[in-house]
């Protein structure tokens, strides 16, 4: 990256996320590889610029408003005297719906006067002139909904020609681009798609008025006069934004020689664009082998016929000619690579369920661009059922090469330019668009002849539908239009480049806690803590279990959680709104196979966010398919019986629980006992009291930085000693059955009583280090974190033990044991006698030293951390 100063700089700009875009990805790569200095630029989804690297080529993802947009729209929206006439008032659909809920309620109250009058002697005159008044205001109502209808649909069909007016959105695109493309100065701009035409034009035509050269090329992915645009105004916008600029772009590419001669002809080009065919990387094709595969992801047992298609889904697509096909298919699944859900899929998935097949469509998340064909190459025949519009009739589509590349057979309609390659070359069937039964019958051939059709998948066919020799052209060109030769051919480069974000203030507080753990690398065990981290316990462990073995690296990966108050150190952090996206559970899929040997997962929730079902059995089979190592761990109530703890604890928090909250925690511990008891994994407990609720566990210390907490203030020196009580919950701790007795000794002047509620992690350890007695909880009848911290701090701590649990695990901690009804008592006992007191804070110390600095915990796993 050093010599990226003396590189020719590029900017390739596209109006989408970025994400998924195959062919833009692989043309940033392919350039920076080749020696230029690239920057790949799209747009953000959030109102704030993004930044990241995606290997060598630095990432931008600009924030677009849509003032141009709603500045356009507004101007056409008062219509003219007619509209006003015709609107009466309604300003949009929302006052269109508070109108006619309005009429509604109205007309409800007016009927039922006229039964309360008419049934009155002398009613019947009023409740005649009263029907008269409904129908009468009935009528005007229908008119003026029917008037604003009318004028709503003769504006959404209104055209000018003019782009700029059609399609304002396209000027938006360019305030956000094009100062950004301006400041970067880049030497060549390659522009992705019809979106960015314009922006492209305009930037390199300001910085040559500033005296900077710039070229550009316009990338033409689609036939835009042949697409079905969902709307008028686009089809009207983007031929025009494409008439205006295509002949002022300094080179135009293509991705067929079909569209190639089709816009040349348009346009009058004086030169046929160049043809770059949005190709799979040759040289990564079989890298990812042994990976994730669709098969597995859509979980599809080996021998199962399998039918994928893979892009996005939309009514021209066919697709619902292959699901109403299944039903002739009864052996058959199919397996929809999705990006995201759209209204496309969403009505395929119901058209499934009334046609009987919903159980053999599987929809799959996307992969990185240089894992598709691996990923793919599981299925049995690769599927291409577009109906016959222009758009499609006249390229070979980025899936069919990746279809090849997986050693897949296609399944094509009758488009033309498809068609045509798939029966020159035998690698696959065709049928007729839209046809049902013509598609039956080529999957039943297709299936019958596959080997034979695998074998016309030559090395030869391959190595020209690869990306690194179609991208050759592509660096011809921008050599060509600059002038410029790219720099040095970066020697360290890979295909396989994966997007990493650059760190902004994700949170403050996460950038002063250090991670202690040895990451991720090349160990003979690789450890994957996750998704849970409570209380930071899965960073702990990690850190004890590295700094004792040196056979061992760790990654912790934690799910955030919206009601998360704190954030403790991790490798990875995911927001669990993202954790619904199907390319983020696939990413977590293959973060997770791909590298780890053993896998901690705690608090039973998904390592794969929900992929598989909202628990950690629906991830188990794929963990254990790939030869992962799984132990459990279990922090506390997603695995404590709340029945049997209210038994055995007179003073159960569950006492106290908010309503329905017991029943809901019920039903979980009773299914997360019920997996640990049919998965036959290692099951380890961070509390003592667990071992009364799972039996066959071991128990694993809770871990605390002892260091960190070491405290050398004297304790018990105040005239009035400091008492510190800090709930998360208060019914968790039963502090409200403590709390009447610790404000009274307080107001008396006996002790400076502190409740620490809603403070900051950092407040609340402050107040430890400064305290002379730690009360924690009176519900559990385990002693946890708070009262570990307490203990390496020093300081006597107060809370009520269950002597089950202590039995359980064997081990008595220095304590004060007290319940809410004698806890009067040992605290005249600790104030009475203060060398005492002082001396069962050093005895605290010494047992946190000995039992929670993570040594004990490190020797627990060692018999899970094997070979």
């Amino acid at each position: 990256m050093s010599t990226s100063v003396t590189r020719p700089k590029l900017a390739v700009i596209v109006a989408n996320g970025i994400t998924g875009d195959s062919r833009v990805q692989k043309t940033a790569l392919a350039a920076a590889k080749a020696g230029w200095d690239v920057t790949l630029i799209g747009r953000s989804p959030s109102k704030k610029a993004e930044h990241s690297w995606f290997g060598p080529v630095k990432v931008v993802r600009l924030p677009v408003t849509d003032r141009m947009e709603r500045r356009v729209t507004a101007k056409s929206d008062r219509g003219g005297a007619r509209a006003r006439l015709t609107q009466l008032g309604i300003r949009d659909r929302a006052t269109l719906d508070q109108l006619r809920d309005a009429h509604r309620a109205w007309v409800r109250e007016q009927t039922a006067r006229i039964g309360w009058i008419g049934s009155s002697p002398v009613g019947g005159v009023q409740a005649a002139s009263l029907k008269a008044w409904v129908r009468a205001r009935r009528s005007a109502h229908n008119f003026r909904v029917r008037a604003y209808r009318w004028e709503q649909r003769r504006k959404s069909v209104k055209t000018t020609g003019d782009w700029r007016q059609d399609w304002p959105a396209l000027l938006d695109l360019d305030l956000a681009f094009g100062p950004f493309i301006e400041d970067l100065a880049p030497d060549v701009i390659h522009a992705n798609d019809i979106t960015m035409i314009h922006t492209a034009a305009r930037a390199a035509s300001r910085l040559r008025a500033r005296g900077h050269k710039c070229a550009w090329l316009y990338d033409s992915h689609e036939y835009v006069a042949g697409i079905e645009w969902a709307k008028p105004q686009m089809r009207t916008a983007f031929p025009a934004v494409e008439r205006e600029f295509i002949g002022k772009a300094d080179a135009v590419v293509t991705v067929s020689d079909e569209l190639a001669k089709m816009l040349q002809d348009d346009h009058k080009l004086p030169q046929t664009p160049a043809v770059v065919r949005n190709a799979p990387i040759r040289e990564v094709v079989g890298a990812a082998t042994g990976r994730v595969s669709v098969r597995t992801a859509a979980g599809v047992d080996e021998g199962v016929p399998l039918l994928v298609y893979a892009g996005w889904i939309a009514p021209d697509r066919g697709l619902a000619t292959v699901v109403e096909a299944l039903v002739d298919l009864p052996e058959h699944h199919l397996a929809l690579v999705a990006g995201r859900r759209n209204a496309g899929l969403t009505a395929l998935q119901e058209q499934a369920a009334e046609l009987g097949v919903r159980d053999r469509v599987h929809v799959v998340p996307y992969v990185p661009q240089h894992e598709v064909a691996d990923y793919l190459s599981s299925a049995d025949l690769g599927l291409t059922p577009f109906h016959r519009i222009p758009n499609v009739e006249n390229s070979l589509p980025t899936k069919a090469a990746e279809y090849l590349h997986a050693k897949l057979p296609i399944i094509t309609s009758d488009v033309k330019t498809l068609a045509e390659y798939v029966r020159t070359h035998g690698v696959g069937e065709v049928f007729t668009a839209e046809d049902a039964a013509s598609f039956v019958e080529a999957v039943k051939r297709a299936t019958a002849d596959r080997e034979a059709l695998q074998k016309n998948i030559t090395e030869a066919l391959l190595t020209d539908l690869s990306w690194e020799h179609q991208s050759e052209v592509l660096m011809a060109v921008y050599t060509k239009i600059s002038g410029l030769k790219p720099g040095e051919p970066l020697a360290d480069f890979s295909w396989e480049a994966e997007e990493r974000k650059v760190a902004k203030a994700d949170a403050k507080q996460v950038e002063q806690l250090d991670k202690g753990w040895r990451t991720l690398g090349p160990t003979p065990i690789k450890l994957g803590l996750g998704p849970a981290n409570y209380a930071g316990q899965l960073a702990a462990y990690a850190t004890a279990v590295t700094r004792r073995r040196e056979d061992v690296s760790a990654e912790v990966v934690k799910h955030r959680i919206a009601t998360q108050k704190h954030d403790y150190p991790a490798d990875v952090y995911i927001d669990g709104a993202a954790l619904k996206n199907l390319d983020v559970q696939l990413e977590l899929v293959q973060r997770t196979v791909r590298r780890y040997t053993h896998l901690i997962a705690d608090a039973f929730r998904p390592v794969f966010g929900g992929l598989n079902g909202g628990s950690i059995e629906g991830d188990l089979a794929a963990l254990q398919h790939h030869r992962i190592k799984v132990a459990l761990l279990a922090h506390g109530s997603e695995v404590r019986n709340p029945a049997k703890h209210r038994e055995r604890n007179p003073y159960s928090l569950f006492l106290d629980a908010p309503d329905g909250y017991e029943e809901t925690l019920q039903t979980l511990s009773d299914r997360n006992r019920r997996i640990t008891e049919e998965a036959g994994l290692p099951v380890f407990v961070t509390t003592p009291d667990l071992l009364l609720d799972l039996p066959m566990a071991t128990w694993t210390p809770l871990v605390v930085d002892v260091e960190q907490w070491a405290c050398d203030r004297p304790v018990m020196e105040r005239k009035r000693p400091k008492v510190l009580h800090a709930p998360s919950a208060r019914w968790t701790k039963g502090t409200d059955r403590i709390l009447p007795l610790l404000e009274d000794l307080n107001d008396r002047g006996v002790i400076e009583f502190q409740l620490a509620e809603g403070v900051s992690w950092s407040e609340v350890r402050e107040m430890v280090l400064d305290a002379d007695i730690v009360i924690d909880q009176f519900a559990v009848g385990a002693y946890g974190t708070f009262s570990v911290e307490g203990m390496a701090a020093g300081k006597p701590v107060v809370a009520y033990i269950d002597e089950d649990s202590i039995e359980a695990c064997g081990v008595t901690p220095p304590i004060v044991n007290a319940t809410p009804q004698t806890l009067g008592e040992a605290m005249e006992r600790l104030l009475d006698d203060r060398e005492a007191t002082a001396r069962i804070g050093r005895e605290s110390a010494a047992f946190a030293r000995k039992y929670h600095d993570g040594t004990a915990t490190a020797v627990a796993l060692d018999s899970f951390l094997t070979k």
